[in-house]
């Protein structure tokens, strides 16, 4: 049989032996809205538990429009012109779109252009997290497990901040949206290294699909509410990045529901373990890099046998990404078995942490090996197995581990989380 994974803007076509036993498992296909914009519209007018975004604000007042980065598909150019349209008796010098970077690399100015359009990036001012500058940020309140939140200050100069996102599970969070677009996305980089300590990523709720009970998750709305009031605006897609559901207002209520909708369409219930998992991470823009692909490596590391393998496709045009605290972490140990062991002694002096930690976890459990676009030599840098011909691995591992090899294929990647039931 011969199936596409994700890979860039494209797929990239793999072929498998007819007698293995293949299990394909794909989000469950829902069909777009009719009309996207309307539907944003009037999920705008009509919000969960919340008056109407055009009356939440007045005249006078000062409205934050926070937006994912460019590791993210949500569709802008759809959001943001309801939300102005919504927004029409707000004066444009009152509007500010923060991006949410939170730890991340700024977005370069063609990044936002193709994220809000060019009209919007001329006619509004934007802001830039920039997590490391701690002049930039001020204290809200301290969580329920100590973590002092520190947000960013222009946001909270604002008097309204409207959380936009799409919602799909998440490997440690449970799932995105949410309150994740002020933290960690507005946050102080000492804010996010607590709430992606170690400590919280080995709870066992701090896994895809997990909020309830997510040390994670509960810190992140947590954080959000320091900061009312808020107005969410999250929405679902399907794989061709199409809009199926709109959830806006509340934070809690609004993304609850939404949560709900990803579950129903992203989760898919699995009876055995398999000996190989081939898995994508979605496409671009999710396969930017390494450090975004380990999700593509965690969806499969829910259904992979100890001892088996998994081969992920990601484009990583963004490299590594040179100079992150990944590639330094990546590169300051001679094996994967060290890896673990570094970042529990580092940890103080790291930011980011909570790639290597799911990374670490995972090729202590299986070989994975990348089909990127990255050299060979950068590849095996971040202790990963490269691979230029998957079929013919794929042969090989079948040589490996005999006729009865299960073989399952994700070929949306993380936007499909198996799990064994």
């Amino acid at each position: 049989m011969k199936i596409g994974l994700a890979y860039g803007k494209k797929r990239h076509v793999v072929e498998i032996p007819g007698h293995l036993h293949t299990e394909v498992v794909e989000p469950r296909y829902v069909e777009g809205v009719p009309d996207q914009l309307q539907a944003v519209r009037d999920a705008l007018k009509d919000p969960i538990g919340h008056k109407p975004l055009s009356s939440a604000v007045e005249h006078s007042q000062k409205v934050a429009i926070i937006f994912s980065d460019i590791t993210r598909a949500t569709p802008y150019q759809i959001l943001v012109p309801a939300l102005l349209d919504s927004l029409s008796h707000i004066p444009d010098h009152d509007i500010t779109f923060f991006c949410a970077t939170g730890t991340h690399r700024d977005a370069t100015p063609g990044e936002l252009v193709t994220i809000l359009g060019k009209e919007v990036t001329e006619r509004f001012r934007i802001v830039q997290n920039e997590a490391s500058n701690r002049a930039s940020y001020q204290y809200v309140g301290t969580t329920a497990s100590g973590n002092r939140i520190m947000l960013n200050k222009k946001v909270l100069e604002h008097d309204l901040r409207v959380l936009t996102g799409f919602i799909e599970p998440h490997f440690f969070a449970g799932f995105s949206g949410g309150g994740k677009a002020l933290m960690p996305g507005m946050a102080y980089v000492e804010t996010i290294r607590h709430n992606h300590s170690i400590r919280n990523l080995e709870h066992p709720k701090a896994r895809w699909g997990y909020t309830r009970e997510n040390p994670l998750w509960e810190e992140v709305m947590e954080a959000a509410e320091f900061a009312t009031p808020v107005f969410l605006l999250n929405i679902t897609l399907n794989r061709d990045k199409e809009i199926t559901g709109v959830f806006a207002g509340d934070l809690r209520k609004a993304h609850l529901l939404g949560c709900a909708k990803a579950k129903e369409t992203a989760m898919v219930g699995l009876d055995k373990p398999f000996d190989v998992v081939l898995t994508s991470n979605a496409g671009y823009p999710l396969d930017l890099n390494v450090y975004q692909s380990v999700k593509g490596m965690s969806a499969a590391e829910r259904v992979v046998k100890k001892g088996g393998t998994i081969i992920l496709a990601a484009e990583c045009w963004d490299g590594i990404p040179a100079g992150s605290d990944y590639e330094i972490i990546l590169s300051s140990v001679d094996k994967v078995q060290e890896l673990m062991g570094f970042i529990k002694n580092h940890e103080p002096e790291l930011k980011d942490t909570w790639q290597v930690f799911f990374q670490a976890m995972i090729q202590m459990k299986a070989d994975v090996y990348l089909y990127s676009g990255l050299d060979p030599e950068t590849v095996k840098s971040t202790h990963l197995k490269p691979v230029e011909d998957m079929n013919q691995l794929i042969v090989y591992l079948v040589e490996k581990y005999g006729p009865a090899t299960r073989i399952c294929i994700l070929p949306e990647g993380p936007h499909t989380i198996p799990y064994l039931e």
